[in-house]
């Protein structure tokens, strides 16, 4: 079977980025094809000087309506005829305001060619100009990425290599590449059409990804599923014309093989979802093989990992399978147990993800990490709630909120919190089983769908559910440029890096 992992495997490293200290002359400018030049809001008129026709620019500026992007566009007078591209940003903005100006920069620049993309940031102060000179090139490397496609004909990479120039300080672009590389493959495999990326081609690559990163795999079959009594996730593969669905572990260890995990990433992968008996209407299942976007987003955030070499344990739970029709599918009012031994009376077969999560949380709650964060694509209802530019996220530890918020507005992925709290299990409740699936009439179905996987966390473990309603946002959102956004790779990365998440032992 050919690989369904990008060409000689360039997730990322395709681009290169350079930078430099020195005040970039002509030579340099010379180099560059695109110029993306980053100003402060109000422009200190001392710094025109420092800029190539700046007096040119300054003028252009003024002609063009406030708040468009780019604010200036010209050419320099080198055999380049190097593009000049300038945006504006308050010293003060957040994450996802810098994010997006790079993404609308580089969707500029990239209307031709782009070949070399120059970030030059001017005007602001040391730590202000890596961080924003960083979130433009986050821009940069996640456009310059080619999604799959099967034309008969390719499309050729706009983005050949990327140089930030005239920086005060010298930078460390590592962890830029790791999580762009790391949203890139979330972005890829979510995007992969369903005959590609079936349940055991999916399991195929993720081994091939194993053998490539040095993670340990294991793969638990429909057989061992039985017998470790994985009720809850076997109801909906049950319909599957075979037994290839599977719940699949990687282990990222950077020390001893046998170390306990310290955190674990768990996701949901439902390749293609019907809706399962209670099928779908067209509308609603026409981009269904995006719902495993879960589990890419767990193994992007692990292959992100692995590239810093941080030193934590890590394992990565996947449910795959898909939830199919036919007359072997799980229906409404069956009763299934899960793992953990608690029953399950089955409402709405479209709430399949919640039901392979849980089975899949008691085997990651069992080996009892420091931290379990899960990822879905699980409910209408958070978008409805947040929209589709913020996700859902729900903890069983409540005074974490508030970090969690600021993780979000970091990282320029941005999450709202809703309530886990045990008085919602009422809605739920089952005269014939511990707990109905979801309540039949759907209102507050994100809060209530947390709620029920909150049930199936054993041993205490402290456990972030993230509702991918961010998870496709039509135009891109803040820095990636594509429908399937990849949500939750740099959120992750900033939860564990700059929050110190996994360093703290109540985050508090």
């Amino acid at each position: 079977m050919q690989s369904l992992l990008p060409e000689n495997n360039k997730i990322n490293k395709s681009i290169r980025i350079t930078h430099s200290t020195a005040a970039p002359g002509s030579k340099v400018l010379a180099g560059i094809d695109q110029l993306l030049l980053i100003l402060p809001k109000k422009v200190p008129s001392q710094l025109w000087r420092k800029v190539q026709q700046g007096n040119k620019i300054r003028n252009l500026m003024r002609r063009r309506s406030k708040g468009n992007v780019p604010a200036a566009e010209t050419r320099l007078n080198n055999k380049r005829q190097t593009r000049v591209l300038v945006g504006t940003v308050s010293p003060d903005a957040d994450a996802f305001e810098e994010l997006t100006l790079g993404r609308k920069l580089i969707s500029a620049a990239t209307v031709e060619k782009a070949g070399c993309v120059g970030i030059w940031v001017l005007g602001f102060d040391s730590k202000n100009q890596q961080r924003i000179a960083k979130h433009i090139a986050a821009a940069a490397l996640a456009a310059g990425f080619s999604m799959p496609e099967f034309k008969s004909t390719g499309t050729p990479a706009s983005i050949k290599s990327i140089k930030v120039i005239g920086l005060d300080e010298t930078a460390n672009f590592d962890r830029e590449n790791a999580e762009a590389e790391g949203n890139n493959l979330a972005r890829w495999l979510t995007a992969l059409p369903p005959n590609k990326l079936d349940a055991a081609a999916y399991t195929k690559l993720l081994q091939e990804l194993s053998s490539q990163h040095g993670w340990q795999f294991k793969k638990f079959g429909v057989g061992e599923l039985e017998k470790l009594g994985a009720g809850a996730f076997l109801a909906v593969a049950q319909g599957n014309e075979n037994d290839s669905a599977a719940i699949v572990r990687l282990r990222y260890r950077p020390g001893a093989k046998s170390a306990a995990p310290v955190l674990s990433l768990v996701g949901k992968g439902i390749i293609f979802d019907t809706g399962g008996t209670n099928l779908k209407p067209f509308a609603s299942m026409l981009d269904m093989h995006t719902d495993m976007q879960g589990s890419a987003v767990a193994v992007g955030t692990l292959l992100a990992i692995s590239r810093l070499e941080l030193p934590y344990a890590v394992d990565c739970w996947l449910a795959i399978t898909e939830n199919r029709t036919g007359p072997e599918a799980y229906k409404s009012q069956d009763v299934v147990e899960a793992a953990n031994g608690k029953t399950i009376q089955t409402i709405h077969t479209d709430a399949e993800g919640r039901m392979a999560l849980a089975d899949t949380l008691v085997f990651a709650s069992r080996e009892k990490p420091g931290l379990i964060i899960d990822y879905a694509t699980l409910t209408g209802a958070c978008m409805n709630a947040v929209t589709t530019r913020f996700s859902g996220v729900f903890t069983n530890r409540p005074d974490w909120h508030p970090v969690l918020k600021k993780t979000g507005r970091e990282s320029g992925e941005r999450v709202w919190p809703f309530p886990v709290a045990r008085e919602f299990l009422s809605e739920i409740k089952s005269d014939i089983a511990d707990l109905k699936q979801c309540a039949p009439n759907g209102g507050g179905d994100h809060i209530l769908a947390a709620v029920f996987l909150n049930e199936f966390v054993e041993n205490d473990v402290p456990w972030v559910h993230i509702d991918l309603s961010a998870g496709a946002h039509k135009g891109g959102l803040a820095h990636i440029p594509t429908e399937i956004t990849g949500f939750g790779v740099r959120y992750t990365l900033n939860l564990i890096l700059d929050q110190r998440a996994l360093d703290k032992p109540d985050w508090m």
